[in-house]
């Protein structure tokens, strides 16, 4: 985002506190338009990243035909209907098909989508696509559990109600027992331990 475009939001946030009947030129607000602002931009800097540069940047040739799993991935968005977060975890898993990605690009995908203004069926969707339609695997399968603040701070006001999507492609579509693998692994809890 570039400077101008910094001050133009930070000029908006200024006339939003004022249509709220705040004073911006209260002390505790004078730096609260461009605090808006810079959080505005690092919560949607999505917007400006290429999932499939960030994959191609880390694709190795393997023998591996098994599935690789990284669950628990937490994330926050915010809901494109209220700009109110969306806080949750995200599981994503693969088969590979002759190239695995490096474990960390995982997460960093799951940010890509998460940093701009969401559905969460429509990030589900888009990180398995990512994942499908640049490392070419066997099957992807992406599941993200979800608290909405534009349910419980407003609206219906249902404390710690949870959203559960999912997106499978390829084999954990059509093979009922690797589906199942995914979901076991999913769901068993994680070793004390770690």
């Amino acid at each position: 985002m570039t400077n101008d475009n910094e001050r133009e939001l930070e000029q908006s946030v200024i006339k939003i506190l004022e249509l709220l009947g705040e004073d911006p030129l209260r002390e505790g607000l004078l730096k609260t338009p461009n605090r808006v602002a810079k959080s505005l931009q690092f919560l949607t800097q999505g917007y400006h990243q290429d999932p499939k540069e960030i994959l191609n940047q880390a694709l190795f040739t393997t023998s591996n035909d098994e599935m690789v799993l990284v669950r628990d991935i937490e994330f926050y968005s915010m809901c494109e209907h209220h700009m109110l977060p969306i806080i949750g975890r995200v599981h994503v898993a693969y088969i590979p098909d002759g190239k695995v990605v490096g474990l960390s690009k995982i997460p960093r995908i799951v940010n890509v989508f998460a940093r701009r203004l969401q559905i969460q069926e429509q990030m589900t969707e888009q990180i398995a696509d990512a994942i499908l339609e640049t490392i070419k695997p066997k099957g992807v399968a992406v599941v993200v559990h979800a608290r909405h603040m534009c349910m419980e701070m407003r609206g219906v006001e249902k404390i710690n109600s949870t959203t559960v999507s999912s997106a499978l492609r390829g084999l954990f579509k059509s093979d009922e027992r690797t589906r199942n693998e995914f979901y076991n692994l999913i769901n068993t809890p994680t070793p004390s331990h770690f």
